[in-house]
């Protein structure tokens, strides 16, 4: 049987335990999306949230939902841009105006992002 090791916290013993994987998740801290998604799913969806935390599902979950919403966000303003003409030329001649244009495109898609994968 492993001995467990422990770790002094005020006057109490604590048990040193870790989950499998969690020194390599430690390492990347969790993105602004999947930090939204905990937070969507500790105030809305207690039950589930506290199962996967439980199971040590939910690290994973909220790393993929960020993976996905980043992704998808970049994808979108990328079309967008594309569309309405906004590129490097456009940066060169009007910084201003292609900034506004990329804020306006990035809040549209991470609007779309929210909804569909975030918040449902």
């Amino acid at each position: 049987m492993a001995e467990l090791a422990y770790k002094k916290m005020g006057d109490y013993q604590i048990p040193d335990l870790m989950m499998d994987g969690e020194d390599e998740m430690e390492e990347m801290p969790l993105g602004k999306y999947g930090r939204m998604r905990q937070t969507f799913l500790q105030e809305r969806h207690k039950g589930t949230y506290t199962s996967m935390l439980l199971t040590g599902r939910l690290e994973p979950h909220l790393r993929e939902i960020d993976r996905q919403a980043q992704e998808q966000i970049d994808r979108i303003v990328a079309d967008l841009k594309k569309q309405n003409g906004v590129d490097e030329a456009m940066k060169a001649r009007d910084q201003m105006g292609w900034v506004q244009a990329v804020n306006s495109f990035t809040a549209q898609a991470e609007e779309m992002v929210l909804n569909e994968i975030v918040y449902k």
